[in-house]
């Protein structure tokens, strides 16, 4: 039997043969109106493509033996057992006949994307499972009738200070081999797999990845929606490939868990979507994904990105660097108004009266008394005078080893391996399933709430390994559960201070997943300082998140000449320009350029909020010329870099805008802006060719409109 299903989004086929496990045998572009789950006919000829669910469990294993998360044997004799649609999610369960185990497939649709998540119920005999899918398709080959050599997988490195640094390669390159299944008797056992390991769930790659015809024509993009380890791969099967979505495994990421007869477990979720475009595919999918992102901030309803978005200034990066007091941060704040910010963080160090030594001794977060002589509520009181709502930095999940909660909490509130607690960086990791945590952490929000803070950036700056075998549990789920627990704990804290905004910052990037970005507000995209390194890190973030998430650094100083000042600002225009920088040193031409740069960021959110991210320079460059486009039906804003090194011309193909009649403003720096040179934009029907004459560094941010068909040059100068 067949089992079609049509979405807004998509038209879907599973196969559920009556001697096979289900599969999803075609996700495509919807070609109709959405139509609820109907069967038909079993089509003729062998199965092309992979088990939906693969089970890892000890004692069953895999045939044949690889490192793959496909061809489980658990998975291959799963058989379908009934679907329904329940509200707007199509579930679809199996049963192990040989353990009993369930397994239950839901297909949840999102604006342009599909979720999908797993959920077994364990049968009458206990079943210790060792992986489990979230999702595995094969569609990428079966649809598009190609083979896995004329595909190329894109997957983006992430570390810190060096985020979203993506990278393009045939399948065939990086880890695929062309062989012959029939002289060997086997499939191909080898794979192309991207892991991140521990609490930092952007800490080594990213969550999301591409894969794409060369040819164009089609793409496939997806995201793995946790907050800790997870792991995707592509393998190549007897007929076709597969892709695998997963959450934690046992050989990545020591995670196990023992399902006894009645529990259940539920995997982390996975998003998908396909696109058949003109021309390469890659922008189209990831398009689509952000439009899928924009759909899940919306339904969580706690990010607020409908409201107005705030500018953010914040003191830390490259101006007290964590050592705030009364006397530093009054001028910055006078000046951070004058400028046009909205809100005022205290960075690290408020709560340091250890001259220096806090690192190894927060936990209480208790203001300083030598930092704020008059008191912490005196100089919230002034940024409210001012005009800005206060904010504060805040690591929840540590304590250092020196301080006093780290002797007064019970043993099992820290993560602990074989009964001693871990230490990693001079700290000790809370684990947020302990009601003493909670209830700590709880009196800290809700204290400094009281004290009129309304802005929390929350960081997280270490990684405890594996995770916790508090609770008798393999580390890797100590660690799952934890991090469900600190959802859990984000959520109750926005439903009880619903006006509260919060930054969600890990050492810049290292938590950047949709697990936490559809619940917070902003993301800190780096804590990169220099501002030469910034600008690929800054064009590349759209690819895993929404613009109007990334919080881009603008850490203008009063010794940069206008043109470098500039050029530190621009990345935040068409993103979240998050201020920082010795702005009460600078003149009044100095700080009206930032003021300027405000205003520019705040005409442009409407755009920012709505439009779809492009790379005309390809999303894996990397070059001493950066950009990347924001497209709606109406504009195209596009930011280019020209960094040391660079020659003064670029091209800049914008294959959405070939016949147009386009109109280019350059929206900052103004073009009268004194101390800056002059760019050149020449429109010539199918490409932006640029020319700066100033001086590396440099940067613009253009706008461009039309008006109807046909392609006339015009030049702003």
């Amino acid at each position: 039997m067949t089992v079609l299903w049509s979405t807004e989004d998509f038209t879907i086929e599973l196969g559920t043969a009556a001697g096979a496990p289900v599969t999803i045998r075609s996700l495509r572009p919807a070609a109709g109106p959405a139509r609820p789950p109907e069967t038909a006919a079993e089509p003729e000829g062998p199965e092309r493509t992979p088990p939906l669910v693969e089970v890892q469990a000890l004692g069953h294993g895999r045939f044949p033996g690889s490192h793959r998360y496909t061809c489980t044997v658990l998975g291959s004799r799963l058989r379908y057992t009934g679907h329904e649609l329940v509200g707007a999610d199509l579930h679809v369960s199996q049963t192990d006949p040989v353990t009993g185990l369930t397994a239950v497939s839901v297909l949840s649709p999102s604006r342009r994307a599909l979720r999908a998540w797993t959920v077994l119920h364990a049968g009458d005999a206990p079943v210790r499972v060792q992986a489990v899918t979230s999702l595995v398709l094969g569609t990428f080959t079966a649809d598009t009738e190609s083979p896995v050599d004329d595909f190329d997988v894109l997957w983006g490195d992430n570390d810190w200070v060096a985020e979203s640094r993506w990278h393009r390669a045939p399948l065939r390159e990086v880890g695929l081999p062309a062989m012959d299944p029939a002289v060997h008797h086997h499939m191909n056992r080898a794979r192309m797999a991207v892991t991140t390991r521990s609490s930092w769930s952007t800490g080594e790659r990213l969550p999301t990845g591409v894969l794409a015809r060369r040819s164009g024509g089609y793409g496939l993009a997806f995201q793995i929606e946790h907050n800790g380890a997870w792991h995707w791969e592509v393998g190549e099967d007897r007929t076709g490939a597969s892709l695998a979505l997963l959450g934690p495994t046992d050989a990545e990421h020591q995670w196990s868990l023992d399902l006894a007869p009645g529990e259940s477990f539920t995997s982390v979720p996975a998003a998908v979507t396909v696109v058949a475009p003109q021309g390469d595919p890659v922008d189209a999918a990831l398009a689509a994904l952000t439009t899928h992102r924009r759909d899940l901030v919306a339904r969580t309803g706690t990010a607020r990105l409908d409201a107005p978005l705030p500018v953010v200034f914040n003191d830390y990066m490259n101006t007290l660097m964590g050592d705030p007091t009364a006397a530093k941060i009054l001028p910055l704040a006078e000046a951070a108004a004058r400028a046009g910010a909205d809100y005022y963080c205290i960075d690290a160090g408020w709560y340091d009266d250890d001259a220096g030594g806090w690192w190894d001794s927060v936990g209480e977060w208790e203001p300083s008394a030598s930092r704020f002589p008059d008191g912490l509520a005196a100089v919230l009181d002034r940024i409210r005078e001012l005009g800005m709502t206060p904010g504060i930095w805040l690591e929840p999940e540590v304590v250092g080893v020196r301080s006093p909660l780290a002797q007064t909490l019970p043993e099992d509130a820290f993560f602990q391996r074989g009964g001693a607690r871990i230490v990693e960086h001079g700290r000790h990791q809370l684990d947020l399933r302990h009601p003493a945590v909670t209830a700590h952490l709880d009196a800290v929000v809700d204290r400094l709430v009281g004290m009129g803070v309304g802005f929390f950036k929350l960081d997280y700056n270490i990684m405890p390994g594996p995770g916790t075998d508090t609770g008798g549990l393999a580390p890797g789920a100590g660690l799952l559960e934890h991090c469900r627990a600190y959802l859990a704990w984000l959520d109750r804290v926005l439903a009880r201070h619903p006006g509260l905004l919060i930054e969600n910052c890990a050492s810049g990037g290292m938590r950047a997943d949709y697990a936490t970005l559809s619940r917070l507000h902003l993301q800190s995209t780096s804590a990169q300082q220099d501002p030469l390194l910034y600008p690929p890190i800054a064009a590349a973030t759209p690819a895993s998140i929404l613009p109007e998430q990334a919080g881009h650094w603008g850490y203008a100083q009063p010794e940069m000449s206008t043109e470098e000042s500039a050029f530190t600002l621009v990345a935040g225009i068409t993103g979240r320009l998050y201020l920082s920088g010795h702005l009460s040193r600078m003149d009044d031409h100095q700080l009206g350029l930032v003021n300027t740069a405000v205003a520019a960021h705040r005409a442009l959110l409407p755009h920012v909020q709505t439009a779809e991210p492009a790379w005309p320079l390809g999303l894996e460059h990397r070059g001493p010329w950066q950009a990347f486009a924001l497209h709606t039906d109406e504009a195209a804003v596009l930011t280019a870099w020209r960094l040391p090194g660079a020659p003064p011309d670029l091209r800049v193909p914008l294959p959405a805008l070939r016949g147009k009649d386009i109109h280019i403003e350059q929206v900052f720096p103004a073009p009268d802006t004194p101390g800056t040179g002059a760019w050149t934009a020449t429109w010539d029907g199918d490409a932006l060719h640029l020319a700066a004459d100033a001086p590396a560094p440099t940067a613009r941010v253009l706008r461009l409109t039309w008006t109807g068909p046909g392609a006339t040059s015009k030049e702003q100068q």
